[in-house]
């Protein structure tokens, strides 16, 4: 029997139980705990290599969430029936914990960190992702892992007009106007993903503070959990430029690239600081060989901290920035529309030296994307994909699959368009915007999002008002700040804050905020914010000059969709036995049929004489017809108490008794028609769950054959059940003579 140490706290927190502890599971780890939020569960482990990576300029920090489909009892779908790679959201909430934590690990850090959350149990209400910053700090806070937490995050939602932190995920789902996902210390935010219906930029600001409220509760759980739990920090080496290089390099090329720093154009300003840099090599490998191979990489090291500092410097005192813009200018902007044939929707946005080529394509309910992770699963009927190839910034490089970055870049995008979409009932399509990023020098998920827009709105998708966004910069030394407006490349590598922006004139529909220090104030927040409002509102401006508003029309090449619904009763019918039925209006239409559970029927073709044709096919089986109501069809069956007519493209049959046939007797159907003819008749309703119909008085019918030979027609004009009667009652007198 193992005699666990098992350290633990419950605390009631935003109306649910949270519960932690630590020293039962995944004991072998640096640092591991238990969370249980409701009934969702997790299990988060943190671990450290003992050595730091050689040779490298960056620390090595991997976040994976690992959703267990067994913990919302589900078995994986697929041959193998396990897990396979993660799903686009569990890959967005391992950028979310990764983005929260990362800038509070010590600079020159280079031990291999790996965090992992393992979602045990889910419950349907309570959101294991929301628990992943909080469970990470937690983890890594309690482990000898050097880390400057605690930190933590909570979702914020806004209610019947009121915010509610860490609501229930069908309440956000369905009910929010806002899904903000905010990481804070105990004094400052650090991180923030959100997207929204328009709201404003108090509305967003007083949302994250109040989830900083709460998050400062889960600071002080940690604090008090650590008291008791925690392992004393581990001694590691911290990589660092020697001061003797750091001068050297500095006294020698220092002038040099300040005055780099300053010239305008992203190729020009590169290319003039990689030949400094490579002269500078040179001179240090002539100067002394023996000791420039094991300086080199510091050489290197040095010349880009000096590019750091003069850069922040001349724009935090000078207000200078690389390219000569004021510390609000926008870049110059340029949109155009319908650059690509054939695609239903196209547009290309540049601004600066960036530049996103966004297209639109519409489809059926064939094209919907189907979401299945823990939750239920799901359709989408509008989705974004955001490419970065290695050629937009000028590198040569293999383009593999989609990374973690193309992921949350386009999930942004999609976040902030999703605002102003039009209800699926008055535009029945599946859209997919693709923005393909053509050059970057900064900012290219906020291109993303003015090129899709535009390529939305010229394909004639009636989005409810268009947007735009910017992306805002930070530098900070010390109380010392300045916020830039639309921040280049350069700028967002070397600063401190990535503040994304995405809105309508009328307000936020996406946020995204990063930070490489331990947080920010909220009066710099609000600054960031208010700057956007404007530079957002300037873009719009541009947009509405290129495009006013959605087109009336969709694009010549674009499919046509005609819904409307059904009764749920009719579903089977209309499907047809192995889909026989549906199979069958559809090669005859040369159409795309979708039918939904609740009886919605959309009908996709280029055609609209199709569509029609399709649509009456469908209701034809769906709706009885009409007393009254005239239809023509061909003759499929003749027996001699009537004919058989398809109607309604053949989708349903009814029967013409001979009486009803002429006005005038007629011995035998074939006296009138042949198999094959074409008929026009008219409804007398349903008899026995039978169409019955007449030809009696409609024009455009044969004539009976007068020179028919006459014959003697059943007696029962109903069915043929009157030869059977007959034919019955022959057998029981033979049977009664006898």
């Amino acid at each position: 029997m193992h005699n666990f140490n098992i350290i633990k706290r419950e605390i009631e927190f935003c109306g649910r139980k949270l519960y932690v502890e630590t020293g039962r599971m995944a004991k072998q780890a640096n640092g591991s705990v238990f969370i249980r939020y409701g009934d969702t569960s997790v299990l988060v482990t943190a671990t450290m290599s003992k050595e730091a990576a050689e040779n490298q300029d960056f620390f090595p920090l991997t976040v994976d969430y690992i959703e267990k489909m067994y913990a919302s009892g589900k078995i994986p779908g697929g041959f193998f029936k396990r897990e396979a790679k993660p799903t686009t959201d569990a890959t967005l909430s391992a950028r979310v914990i990764d983005r929260s934590i990362r800038p509070l690990f010590p600079d020159g850090f280079r031990n291999q960190v790996h965090v992992v959350l393992n979602v045990l149990s889910f419950d349907g209400i309570n959101d294991p992702s929301a628990l992943g910053v909080f469970g990470a700090s937690l983890a890594l806070t309690i482990s000898d892992i050097p880390f400057k937490g605690p930190i933590a995050g909570v979702t914020v939602g806004y209610i019947d007009d009121q915010i509610v932190v860490n609501p229930a995920m069908a309440d956000v789902n369905e009910k929010s106007k806002l899904n903000l996902a905010v990481a804070a210390s105990a004094t400052s935010v650090v991180m923030i993903e959100s997207a929204a219906q328009e709201l404003s930029e108090e509305t967003m600001l007083d949302a994250v503070y109040a989830g900083h409220e709460e998050i400062k509760k889960l600071c002080a759980l940690q604090n008090d959990f650590a008291a008791e739990a925690a392992k004393p920090k581990v001694e590691v080496v911290l990589v660092g430029i020697p001061e003797e290089i750091m001068a050297k390099v500095e006294a020698d090329y220092g002038k040099t690239i300040a005055e780099a720093a300053v010239i305008l154009g992203k190729q020009e300003r590169q290319d003039a600081f990689d030949n400094a840099e490579a002269e500078m090599l040179e001179k240090y490998l002539a100067e002394n060989e023996e000791t420039y191979e094991e300086n080199e990489k510091w050489y290197k090291a040095a010349y880009e901290e000096l590019i750091r500092r003069y850069v922040r410097d001349s724009i935090l005192n000078k207000h200078h920035r690389v390219d000569g813009r004021g510390l609000d200018d926008l870049r110059d902007i340029t949109c155009e529309i319908d650059v690509l044939p054939i695609v239903h929707g196209s547009a290309l946005f540049t601004r600066g030296e960036t530049q996103s080529l966004g297209t639109l394509t519409l489809g059926g309910g064939s094209d919907e994307q189907v979401i299945d992770g823990l939750e239920v699963e799901y359709k989408k009927s509008f989705y974004l994909h955001y490419n970065f190839p290695p050629f937009s910034v000028g590198e040569a490089g293999r383009m593999g699959p989609v990374g973690r970055r193309e992921l949350g870049h386009g999930n942004l995008a999609e976040r902030a368009l999703t605002a102003v979409l039009p209800d699926k009932e008055s535009f029945p399509y599946t859209m997919r915007v693709v923005a393909d990023t053509l050059e970057s020098n900064g900012s290219s998920s906020m291109a993303s999002i003015c090129s899709g827009c535009l390529a939305m709105m010229a394909a004639g998708v009636p989005i409810k008002a268009p947007v735009a966004g910017i992306a805002n910069g930070l530098i900070m030394e010390g109380d010392n700040y300045v916020v830039l407006t639309d921040i280049m490349g350069l700028e967002d590598h070397l600063g401190d804050m990535d503040f994304k922006c995405a809105g309508t004139r009328k307000g936020i529909t996406a946020m995204q905020m990063d930070i490489k220090i331990e947080g920010i104030t909220k009066d710099i927040m609000r600054i960031a914010l208010n700057k956007a409002n404007v530079a957002r509102n300037k873009i719009l401006d541009l947009m509405h000059d290129c495009i006013p508003e959605p087109r009336e029309d969709l694009a010549p090449t674009a499919p046509r969709i005609e819904a409307f619904k059904v009764p749920v009763d009719k579903i089977g019918e209309i499907i047809g036995p192995s889909g026989k039925m549906i199979k069958s209006i559809i090669e005859a239409c040369q159409v795309e049929i979708d039918i939904q559970d609740d009886g919605t029927v959309r009908i996709l073709s280029p055609n609209k004489d199709s569509i029609m044709k399709a649509k009456a096919m469908v209701k034809g089986i769906a709706t009885d017809p009409e007393v009254g109501e005239e239809f023509e069809g061909p003759v499929t069956r003749i027996e001699p108490y009537g004919v058989f007519v398809k109607i309604l493209g053949g989708v349903k049959e009814g029967m013409v008794h001979v009486s009803q046939m002429h006005t005038s007797r007629i011995g035998h159907p074939e006296d009138m028609v042949k198999l094959g003819d074409i008929v026009h008749v008219k409804s007398l309703g349903m008899d026995k769950g039978k169409l019955a119909l007449t030809m009696k008085g409609v024009p455009g019918n044969p004539e009976p054959d007068p020179n028919a030979p006459k014959r003697e027609r059943p007696s029962n004009r109903n069915d043929r059940g009157g030869d059977r009667d007959r034919r019955s009652r022959g057998r029981n007198d033979r049977f009664n003579k006898r």
